[in-house]
């Protein structure tokens, strides 16, 4: 029915006729105020804005391929709450990605066909011939897949280099023996008795601060002894006992001969030299050369390691770690010994030889033991997710029933490398001998209780007789990540560069190297001659 629409010149009468002809009317009162001009513009102005934003609505959805609608409820749909946009993904793409099978998997010959970046595979989209959704899931997953293979492949090569890098000698190290190994043959001042006659009893006198450092490093030992010393508010009553090996003894002696650390006492001494060690038999020697055969056999070394196809890539750089001939090394092993070697005395310090100390360690002496043997810093509480986080399944086997029905996997590991030895308590205990029984047990069972290294073994032999003390004492990881922090670094007493990035190689991280090259003196005419640098 067709209708006629009058609005009377004031706009207080709307009138509707019908199309009949008929004069019936419908007056509708608007008001007895005027509507201004003002008002209508404004009124407008609001229908032209709505206009705009639903006309928005509608393109936005029309680009993501949506239907179009005209209808009312169409555009209450668009107006209402927004619908899961994961709900409009098609089925299939789910199933592809999630299929575990080897029906997707890239074949030989078949990488040219898949696309290298994100740009490539952007580009294989456009164009009249898309992919439908079977086909785009395989094409993505192909593209993943690839690089993440290509990634592994990546981080695991950096993980072998640096291996080699940390495993071998520097030449400039090398040239350091052999430079000092000369000078003891041929100067006498390199080959004097140290310490002097007169110092001797303080070797054995329980009034003095004993450190232990075993190491076939000179520089290293010479940076952790020195940084000892010069941080000591007595040096005078400090004692630094370095043990190394038959080789590195004349250079290490012809060092500290040539750069004495007055006033305190330093005395250098090789395994050899020690009685028990010359003449009787000494099970971690047979440990290690049963050791270094089963690894051999077993294992097949670093390339076995890398070769491994489904391991992750931070498990085979753990592994590859412990397969670095320092955690094979005797001197690594000394520390069990260490009632034995010094039988005169109470308490001693032990050190690491990839240490720099930052401050005076006599407060160590202070600690009350409570019994224990070994005072150390525990590894499972703290800011550094990834050097604090160790607690005993980080290192034991516990599928293995010998270490389940013994260990707690949850409880708390702590570190080597400053260590506080209670040599007095260690004699009333049966600590060594269970270091051998695990030692063997560990072989017997192909090397299948724990990780290679020698913390583990000293986990479960100090078991129970580890006082926990302060982690001021002791900050580690140093030599894992560049992402320490340097304050918090300048705060500790002792900072540890256990890793592979040892400060005096090349692959060191350069702003933590410099806190342990501040004592190393450049100007040395053996430093110099055998081109060492700052970095």
């Amino acid at each position: 029915m067709k209708m006629q629409l009058h609005i009377s010149p004031s706009l207080r009468h709307v009138t509707v006729l019908p199309g009949k002809g008929v004069r019936e009317f419908i007056k509708v009162k608007v008001g007895s105020r005027r509507l201004s001009y003002r008002m209508v513009f404004y009124s407008l102005l609001f229908f032209t804005f709505l206009l705009r934003f639903v006309f928005v609505l509608t393109a936005v959805d029309t680009i993501d391929g949506q239907t179009r609608c005209s209808s009312i409820g169409c555009l209450r749909k668009k107006l209402g709450p927004r619908k899961n946009l994961q709900s409009s993904v098609p089925e299939v793409i789910y199933q592809i990605l999630e299929d575990s099978s080897s029906k997707y998997d890239i074949t030989a010959g078949s990488e040219a066909d898949i696309p290298q970046t994100l740009e490539d595979f952007v580009s294989s989209l456009k164009g009249n011939n898309r992919p439908d959704a079977k086909t785009f899931a395989i094409k993505l997953k192909s593209m993943v897949t690839l690089l993440e293979q290509r990634t592994r492949k990546a981080k695991i090569q950096e993980y072998l280099y640096r291996h080699v890098a940390s495993s071998s000698i520097p030449k400039q190290l090398h040239c350091l023996a052999l430079r000092l190994a000369t000078e003891h043959a041929t100067n006498a001042a390199a080959r004097r008795q140290i310490p002097s006659p007169e110092l001797v009893p303080a070797l054995v006198d329980n009034s003095y601060f004993h450190f232990v450092l075993a190491s076939d490093n000179i520089l290293a030992a010479s940076v952790v002894a020195t940084s000892l010393v010069y941080n000591s508010l007595r040096p005078e009553t400090v004692v630094v006992h370095i043990i190394t090996d038959r080789k590195t003894y004349s250079p290490m002696q012809a060092w500290f001969s040539l750069h004495p650390l007055t006033p305190a006492v330093i005395e250098v001494k090789a395994l050899h030299h020690f009685d028990w060690f010359a003449k009787g038999k000494v099970p971690v020697l047979e440990a290690m050369e049963k050791d270094q055969m089963a690894r051999a056999q077993f294992r097949g070394g670093s390339s076995a390691i890398v070769a491994n196809k489904t391991e992750k890539p931070y498990v085979i750089a753990a592994k590859l770690q412990a397969m670095s001939p320092k955690y094979n090394s005797l001197m690594n092993h000394v520390r069990i010994y260490l009632p034995e070697m010094f039988p005169s005395l109470n308490k001693v310090v032990f050190l690491d030889d990839d240490l720099v100390v930052q401050t005076d360690l006599s407060p160590l002496w202070d600690i009350d033991m409570n019994g224990k043997v070994n005072g150390a810093v525990e590894t499972c509480r703290g800011e550094d997710k990834f050097v604090m986080s160790k607690r005993l399944k980080n290192y034991l086997n516990f599928s293995h029933s010998l270490i389940s029905n013994n260990f707690d996997a949850n409880e708390c590991a702590w570190a080597y490398g400053m260590n506080i030895f209670d040599l007095e308590a260690w004699r009333n205990t049966n600590i060594s001998n269970n270091y051998h029984y695990w030692l063997e047990e560990n072989l017997k069972s192909d090397l299948s209780l724990w990780q290679l290294g020698t913390l583990p073994p000293g986990l479960i032999a100090f078991h129970g007789y580890v006082h926990i003390i302060d982690p001021f004492w002791h900050m580690l990881g140093l030599g894992y990540q560049e992402n320490t922090s340097i304050p918090d670094a300048q705060k500790a007493a002792v900072i540890h560069f256990n890793g592979r990035a040892k400060p005096w190689l090349d692959i060191a991280f350069p702003e933590l190297r410099a806190l342990w090259s501040k004592y190393v003196n450049f100007s040395d005419k053996f430093i110099k001659s055998c081109n060492i640098r700052a970095s």
